[in-house]
């Protein structure tokens, strides 16, 4: 089930996942015109001032475009990390609320005053989760809908099996439910609803196209990654994520202690120290295994009418 709202805005039924220091407003644009929700971390702007600037960037440019063509622009979506350590989360809801963003994706807590605040100005709020016990939690604060992260998923990624881990959710959830893990094509996306879910979340391969934020660096190497490529760890984010091996080697991570658990700091970890770059994540790539299936860098444009038409021929 989609949120009222969403009816009859969606081409195919996507969002495009919000992915530290790629996603912004070239991307997002992009995405809601071709009729996907495009999404960004609030946090991908160092300050509140700089999000401001983007949601105004992002509003006007979906409003000339439905006035210019008499179509519907998808919504948009911004990312809240909602954790004691994040400095910024009052601040950042606020211009949600000013702006009355149509989606906001939280993280790292499901927070019933958070999802009310947005709720009271008519916003949807999705949630990630990647275990049942998560979505009940997520489902008792009046969430409306679930991003099931299964085993493979760029970023924060649970290790669970899409199959069950969908099962489960939907046992007790008959709201909105996104499947994200590996999913580039069309066919894909079809084959998630099939499975039980209402939308596809997909992050690894919105990296390669020519509006993400990302460095030529990390995109090259998701074009020779393969899934093997892909490590799962706590020691970068405090939080078991995925990231590509090769970047953390190259950014003097000891490989033999990647496993050891790291410290959620969301204040400190986006703070520059010195001049490691780093720190603040620069040469950090994050990546799903979803990189095997990824061989090219095109625009979102193209890459989007081409997921449309490959989940056409599914129908």
């Amino acid at each position: 089930m989609l949120p009222k709202q969403w009816q009859d805005r969606l081409t195919i039924p996507v969002v495009m996942a919000p992915m530290f220091l790629v996603s912004g407003p070239d991307m997002v644009i992009s995405g809601c015109k071709k009729g996907i929700v495009g999404t960004f971390p609030a946090l991908n702007q160092r300050t509140s001032e700089g999000l401001e600037q983007w949601l105004i960037e992002i509003t006007e440019a979906l409003r000339t475009f439905e006035s210019g063509t008499g179509k519907k622009a998808a919504p948009f979506g911004v990312n809240l990390i909602v954790h004691d350590s994040n400095p910024r989360l009052q601040n950042d809801l606020a211009l949600c609320v000013k702006y009355k963003v149509p989606l906001v994706i939280t993280a790292l807590g499901a927070v019933k005053d958070v999802v009310d605040v947005v709720h009271n100005y008519g916003g949807v709020v999705f949630h990630y989760v990647t275990t049942k016990r998560h979505g009940e939690k997520a489902a008792a604060a009046g969430v409306d809908g679930l991003i099931a992260v299964s085993g493979g998923a760029g970023g924060h990624a649970g290790t669970l099996n899409p199959f069950a881990l969908v099962e489960e959710i939907r046992s007790f959830w008959d709201k909105t439910i996104l499947l994200g893990g590996c999913i580039n094509k069309g066919n894909q996306v079809r084959a998630s609803e099939l499975m039980g879910a209402d939308l596809a979340y997909v992050g690894t391969r919105f990296i390669n196209t020519l509006e993400s934020r990302a460095p030529q660096g990390h995109k090259d190497l998701i074009v020779k990654s393969k899934s093997t490529d892909i490590i799962h760890t706590p020691a970068v984010t405090g939080v078991h994520s995925n990231f590509i091996k090769a970047s953390l080697k190259n950014a003097g991570y000891d490989m033999q202690a990647l496993l050891n658990s790291g410290d959620i700091n969301f204040g400190q970890k986006l703070t520059p120290s010195g001049n490691d770059s780093s720190t603040a994540w620069k040469d950090v790539w994050s990546a799903g295994h979803g990189v095997a299936g990824i061989e090219d860098i095109p625009s979102c444009d193209d890459l989007i009418d081409q997921m449309i038409r490959e989940y056409q021929t599914t129908q």
